[in-house]
């Protein structure tokens, strides 16, 4: 039998591997720390400028609430008020006149269906200048009003159509009565 026998007062190791590996395990870090420190600085850097754009952007914004509230209370003024209700009301007027009932009537004549009557018709016009036609219609059966919405929705001179409501044929209105809401593209 064979006894291992070493007579040297330390023992060899094989450690090169480990301190080679160990040193290139401690520069591949000290690498990714230089460039997480250089992100981060970079980061600083930019938000520092995000934060300088955001208080100019704020002064601007700060500046124009000022001479808005400026004119605003200029606008208020006794006299000026007045003219001011006046300008909204004629300007009310004024697009309430926009509406081309002749241009109505020849659109709807495209796609009324000779089945369906208009009992009457109110535009309405929403704060983005978009003209609505409020509807009631009346027919003998349902069908035909079904199709005048179909047609409606088809037709390029009009939009969604949403029914609000419908009155079965009573002793003194022997027609189907319904109350529609078109979207009409009439450029004010």
């Amino acid at each position: 039998m064979r006894f291992p026998l070493n007579l040297a007062t330390q023992p060899f190791r094989r450690d090169r591997p480990i301190l080679i590996a160990s040193a290139l395990v401690a520069a591949l870090l000290a690498v990714s720390l230089a460039v997480l420190a250089s992100l981060a600085l970079s980061d600083r850097r930019e938000i520092q400028d995000t934060k300088r754009v955001l208080k100019g952007i704020d002064a601007q914004i700060a500046r124009a609430t000022q001479e808005q509230a400026k004119l605003d209370a200029a606008m208020r003024q006794p006299g000026n008020e007045e003219v001011l209700d006046r300008s909204v009301l004629f300007n009310v007027l004024i697009k309430r006149k926009a509406i081309s009932w002749t241009r109505i009537f020849e659109d709807l004549e495209k796609v009324l269906p000779p089945e369906v009557r208009i009992v009457s018709i109110r535009p309405q016009i929403n704060g983005r200048d978009q003209v609505s036609l409020d509807m009631v219609v009346a027919a003998a059966s349902p069908e035909p009003v079904v199709n005048f919405m179909a047609k409606l929705e088809g037709s390029e001179a009009f939009g969604q159509v949403a029914a609000s409501g419908m009155a079965p044929p009573s002793q003194n209105e022997p027609l189907y009565r319904y109350r529609l809401t078109v979207n009409y593209d009439q450029k004010l």
